[in-house]
């Protein structure tokens, strides 16, 4: 999916940022990606932007058929929380004013 496509999914509006509206499962799951991904970037010594969009891709296939492989949702069809984390923070420095 692309970020527009979470956003769609997720009814979230087109600038809101996707990971301040993610809950644990969704954020854990998505740094993993992210770290096995700059890992193999490193790894395999992997130049240039189209390879490097490749190895996202191929990093990011393993790790959904992973999640599904062990019964988990979909990181997009996890809850998205009420609040992004921006509110929360917000809140918080409101309510100790």
């Amino acid at each position: 999916m692309t970020a527009k496509d979470i956003k769609e999914h997720k009814h979230l509006g087109k600038n809101a940022d996707i990971l301040d509206h993610m809950g644990h499962e969704e954020l854990a799951a998505n740094l993993f990606r992210a770290t096995q991904t700059e890992a193999k970037l490193r790894r395999e010594n992997i130049q240039g932007k189209d390879k490097a969009n490749q190895a996202h891709y191929t990093v990011g296939k393993e790790v959904r058929e992973t999640i599904g492989r062990l019964g988990g949702t979909m990181p997009e069809d996890l809850p998205t929380p009420e609040k992004s984390i921006k509110q929360i923070e917000r809140e918080q420095k409101k309510n100790l004013k």
